[in-house]
């Protein structure tokens, strides 16, 4: 992966004069002894990012193309259950910036959370543990049961609960925590993406997540970083690797509080648009989206020609503070697809499968209810093996995914 090494607000400044504090001033966070610098005025630069840092709130990189379809099982109607489990805490110190910490309230352990997908009219159940010291909850965006929206009933410190719902209508949605005050819980980082797929699968396309958010690291209601998927700039100096010709879709999402709108500017391109994902029609073709917290869509386009292309925030304070980034286009992949298949089939090598590779049968009379997962999962998993980013994708939609989290890219060799 190319890096790059400049700042792109004052090509000639040294970038890495700015790991220097001397003329910044510290503030507290939630948290005493974790200082972090106000940066409101000033324009920070995170040149030099540890993506897989165990201080940072995600590694972008991974994030990115990073789907989790849970744990299958299936009713004997031939319905398939997911199940996933979301970890609320409230207490980490993470560095969301070189130098800058701050109080960051996880799912999972990450900002932003993880996408959670699923095939429309799947069940979904969501195991939901909140280790934190606040009450929190998981509100999902679509249709469901009232007990089942996370809204009226709090989940205390030590608690749990289950969400049981019906995967519909297919679309991209967020998921956040509904505790009051809720710009509180939204802004210090209880929120993800989760994807339902139509049950016709979309063209193949090379697919990412991207999650617009910021962070108020002085408390004062007014974001000191903007970013994409966690980490100001990320993507400028480790920008995202696409191929030529080949289609790519995005599924955007904001959820940046204290501002009233975010938006996504693509570079020497225009994208179909489709608002929500919940149609399959585009409404227009542009290469500017502008959304309101909570809004998102989805971006489908692809490069005529190699090289180096931004795509940002159209609003300049908030790109001059981070949420910038730059696709690379590349002529072609740099892996064929019998490469592809010769690494899923590494990965497979991996991956002890029982002879009897047939589906443990739930009781369809559950309709949907506690079915006692722990027998009756499917019986071969890649829960504990993630596909790498060059493996192939050879279906969408993954009606029948075997259980776990899978980390690719969707390639195609068909234009469309």
């Amino acid at each position: 992966m190319s890096t790059y090494q400049f700042n792109p607000l004052n090509p000639s400044f040294d970038t890495h004069a700015q790991n220097s504090t001397d003329d910044r001033k510290m503030i507290g966070t939630h948290t005493p002894g974790y200082p972090v610098f106000r940066s409101t005025g000033d324009i920070l630069d995170p040149i030099s990012i540890p993506g897989n840092s165990k201080n940072a709130v995600v590694d972008p990189t991974q994030y990115l193309r990073e789907f989790n379809y849970g744990h299958v099982s299936q009713y004997s109607n031939g319905t398939n259950l997911r199940e996933f489990t979301l970890v609320a805490s409230d207490s980490e110190i993470k560095e969301v910036s070189p130098g800058v910490f701050y109080n960051v309230w996880t799912y999972n352990g990450t900002i932003p959370g993880p996408t959670i997908r699923a095939t429309e009219g799947d069940k979904i159940k969501i195991n939901f543990i909140n280790n934190g010291s606040k009450p929190h909850s998981i509100h999902t965006h679509g249709i469901h049961p009232s007990e089942m929206d996370g809204v009226f009933d709090m989940i205390g410190s030590k608690g749990k609960f289950t969400y049981e719902f019906t995967a519909e209508p297919y679309g991209v949605y967020p998921y956040h925590c509904h505790m009051t005050p809720l710009e509180e819980h939204i802004t210090h980082g209880l929120y993800g993406v989760m994807i339902i797929d139509p049950k016709t699968p979309r063209p193949q396309a090379d697919e990412m997540v991207m999650v617009m958010n910021g962070y108020d690291t002085d408390f004062d209601t007014e974001n000191n970083f903007y970013t994409v998927n966690g980490i100001p700039y990320f993507y400028m100096h480790n920008p995202i690797e696409i191929n030529k010709n080949e289609p790519v879709r995005v599924y955007l999402v904001n959820m940046l509080e204290f501002d009233p709108i975010n938006n996504f500017h693509l570079h020497a391109n225009m994208f179909n648009y489709y608002p929500s994902g919940t149609s399959q029609t585009p409404v227009e073709l542009n290469d500017i989206v502008t959304m309101s917290q909570g809004e998102r869509g989805i971006l489908e386009f692809k490069y005529k020609f190699p090289g180096n292309y931004m795509f940002h925030a159209h609003k300049t304070e908030f790109a001059e503070k981070g949420w910038m980034g730059v696709f690379n286009v590349v002529e072609s992949s740099q892996h064929n697809d019998e490469d592809l298949r010769n690494n899923i089939a590494d990965n497979l090598d991996n991956i002890s499968v029982p002879k009897d590779q047939s589906f443990f049968k739930a009781d369809s009379s559950q309709d949907g209810k506690d079915i006692g997962l722990e027998n009756n999962k499917i019986a071969y998993n890649y829960s504990s093996n993630k596909v790498s980013n060059n493996s192939l994708h050879t279906n969408q939609q993954h009606a029948n995914n075997p259980n776990g989290v899978i980390s690719s890219y969707q390639n195609s060799t068909n234009s469309s």
